[in-house]
This record gives structure tokens, sequence and C-alpha cells, in this order.
């Protein structure tokens, strides 16, 4: 087996496992499961009057949180960040690299403003229902990628404890949530009409 960089992982420090193996880890993976199979069972159910367009994004929807549900115990964001610092060690600009770090969460911050225009504008027409679980998926897109920075405050930012919970805890449960929320609302709320 070939490794990257001079940890003792795979690839720096990081090697396949399980990332997260507390009881908060597995209520997130919990919490991933249950929101993808809502967002499964929408995309797939025939609900009078819904557009297949909107079932589309509801199929997306259930692979994404899928994916992220394994990623939170494969902590496969955690192998990209180490794969920076091998970069960053191998090209000499370590030392500096708050500055592209700085860059990184600037540019994922704008990409998920961006993002989140983009695809309240495809489901502007849709139930509000469909909305929240947008809003969602843009928390936890900004969540994930802030998080693979690994920048130091924004470390500490995340790992502080508000009413007695951890942030990133908050956030990512948060986004969660909110697709959750929106799928159990719009299996619950009648079909509104679109309007050109």
């Amino acid at each position: 087996m070939a490794y990257i960089g001079t940890g003792d992982g795979w690839i720096g420090s990081w090697s396949p496992g399980i990332g997260d193996p507390n009881v908060m880890g597995w209520v997130t993976v919990v919490a991933y499961a249950a929101a993808g199979w809502q967002c499964v069972t929408l995309g797939r159910k025939k609900i009078p009057g819904m557009p297949e367009d909107e079932k589309r994004v509801w199929r997306w929807l259930s692979v994404i949180m899928i994916l992220l549900g394994v990623n939170k115990q494969l902590d496969v964001q955690t192998a990209f960040t180490e794969m920076g610092r091998v970069v960053a060690r191998a090209q000499g600009w370590y030392d500096t690299r708050a500055h592209v770090q700085r860059r990184f969460i600037e540019l994922v911050l704008a990409g998920a403003i961006g993002t989140v225009g983009v695809a309240l504008f495809i489901v502007r027409r849709m139930p509000r229902a469909t909305k929240l679980a947008i809003v969602g998926l843009a928390t936890l897109a900004a969540f994930v990628f802030i998080r693979a920075t690994s920048f130091h405050r924004v470390d500490l930012i995340l790992g502080a404890r508000w009413l007695g919970m951890r942030a990133n805890w908050i956030f990512e449960l948060g986004g969660i949530g909110l697709i959750l929320a929106g799928a159990l609302l719009r299996r619950k709320s009648p079909v509104v009409a679109r309007t050109s």
C-alpha cells in the first residue's frame, strides 16, 4: 500500500475508518439516514400534482443525504485536508497557509450563497417545504466545506458549546433537521398550483 505524505495514515495522518465513534456521531448518521429516507420516498412516491422537476429535487437530496451520512463516519473531508497539508509542505508554503485557508473559506461561503440563490431560483414555484429543504442543504454544504478547511479559528468556533451542545452539532444537525422537516411538511402539504 502506497502512503502519501509523512504521517502514519494513507494520506498524511488520515486512514479510512470510523471517524466519529461517539453517541452524537451515530445520532448524526441516523439523522442523515432518516432525512435521506424521507427524501427518497418523496422522490419516488406518486403524489397527485407533484411535478417531475420537484421529485427530481427530492431524489437529488436523497443521494446527497446518503453520501453525507457515509462521509460522516468515513471522514473523507479530512483526507482532502490532509492532502492539502501534504501539498503545502511539499511545495514549501505550509507556514503561510492561513492566507490560502482564508481565501478558501471566502470562496466556499460565496459558493454556498450562490448555490442557495440558484437552488431557490429552481424551486421558486415549488412549495415552501421544498424551499426549506434547500436552505437545509445549503447549511450543510457550508458546514462541511468550512469544516474541511481545518482553519484554527473556525475549529474553535465549531468546537464551542452553545446551550450545552457543540456548535458543529447545532450546524450539522440543524441543516439535516431543516431537510427532514421540509420532507415531512411536503408529505403533508397540499399540492400548490404552479404559476407561470
